[in-house]
C-alpha cells in the first residue's frame, strides 16, 4: 500500500466529488456493498461532497447500488457510453458502437477457432441479447440481476445500435489474446477497447471511456475541476478515470498496472478498501 504524498492530503481538501466503480471496488464476492463502506459513503455526503457511480455495469443492473448509496446525480454505465439521471430520467449521453462494426466484430467472435470458446453478449437499448444462454452467461445475468433474451444469430437483434459489446470466456489467455488482435485490427479512434474482469473483453464507442464521462459530469454537469474529483477503481477500465482524477485511487485487488498509475493503493475490496481511502482522505 503506497503512502499517501503532502500533496495527495493537502489536494484531498479540494475533493467535492467522490466517484466510484462498482464490481471489485464497492462490491466484492457478495454483490452488495457492505456496510462499513456504506457508513463512509453517507459520512462523506454529510460533509457536502457528492458521490457518484461510474461503472461498466448495464443502466439497469446499476441502479441499485445508485440508490444504495443515496446517489443524486446521474449514473454512468456502460464505461461512460450511457450517462442517465435515474431521478429525471434524462439521458445525458448515449453513445453506441455503429451497426458496420457490430457485424465486423460478430464475424470475428464467430471464426470456428473462436465460436465455441466466447459467450457474446450485446447491449441494445439497455436490455441483453445473446446467441444462447451458455453457463457463463446464466452466471453473468444472475450478478448483474438481468435477464439476457437468447436470439440465436445475433444480427437478428441489430436494429438499433449496440451500446456496448462484450465477450466472455473463463479462459483468461483466450481474453487477451482476442483484446491484442482486435486492437491490432481498430484503432482508438475506431473502438474502444478494454477488459473490466480478466475474463471480460468488452468493445465501445471510440469516444467512450470512464474518464472522458467523469470528465462530463464534473466539469459540463457541476462547474467542478479536476483537483476537485477523487475517483477510486480496481481495473484496467478504471485508468483513463484514475488518471483524469485529481486524486485516483486504486484497490489492493487492481492489476500491477492499474495500481502503478494511481496516487495511492487501498487495502482490497474484501477488506473494504474504499471505505478506507475515503476515511483516509475525505474524513
Amino acid at each position: 500500500m503506497q503512502k499517501a504524498s503532502t500533496d495527495n492530503q493537502a489536494a484531498a481538501k479540494d475533493i467535492k466529488l467522490l466517484v466510484l466503480d462498482i464490481d471489485g471496488t464497492i462490491a466484492g464476492h457478495s454483490n452488495t456493498i457492505s456496510k462499513l463502506v456504506k457508513q463512509a459513503i453517507f459520512a462523506a455526503q454529510a460533509r457536502g461532497i457528492q458521490v457518484a457511480i461510474a461503472t461498466g455495469r448495464m443502466y439497469r443492473s446499476a441502479l441499485r447500488f445508485h440508490q444504495d448509496i443515496g446517489s443524486t446525480l446521474p449514473l454512468m454505465a456502460y464505461q461512460g457510453a450511457w450517462i442517465q439521471d435515474p431521478i429525471t430520467q434524462k439521458i445525458h449521453r448515449h453513445w453506441a458502437v455503429s451497426r458496420e462494426i457490430a457485424h465486423k466484430l460478430l464475424d470475428h467472435f464467430e471464426q470456428p477457432e473462436l465460436r465455441s470458446l466466447l459467450s457474446v453478449h450485446f447491449y441494445i437499448n439497455d436490455q441483453l441479447y445473446v446467441r444462447e444462454l451458455t453457463r457463463e452467461t446464466q452466471i453473468y445475468a444472475e450478478r448483474s440481476g438481468v435477464i439476457a433474451i437468447p436470439v440465436g444469430d445475433l444480427r437478428q437483434a441489430l436494429t438499433d445500435e449496440p451500446t456496448k459489446i462484450l465477450a466472455l470466456s473463463d479462459d483468461i489467455d483466450v481474453i487477451d489474446k482476442l483484446l491484442g488482435n482486435l486492437r491490432r485490427q481498430y484503432t482508438p479512434a475506431e473502438l474502444y477497447l478494454t477488459t473490466s474482469v480478466a475474463t471480460f473483453f468488452e468493445a465501445t464507442n471510440a469516444s467512450v471511456n470512464k474518464g472522458t464521462a467523469v470528465r462530463y459530469l464534473a466539469e459540463e454537469l457541476l462547474g467542478l475541476e479536476l483537483a476537485n474529483v477523487m475517483a477510486i477503481g480496481d481495473n484496467f477500465n478504471d485508468v483513463e478515470m484514475l488518471e483524469y482524477a485529481g486524486l485516483g485511487i486504486a484497490m489492493g485487488n487492481a492489476p500491477e498496472g492499474v495500481q502503478a498509475i494511481a496516487q495511492w493503493v487501498a487495502p482490497s475490496v474484501e477488506e473494504d478498501g474504499a471505505a478506507v481511502a475515503i476515511e483516509k482522505f475525505l474524513l
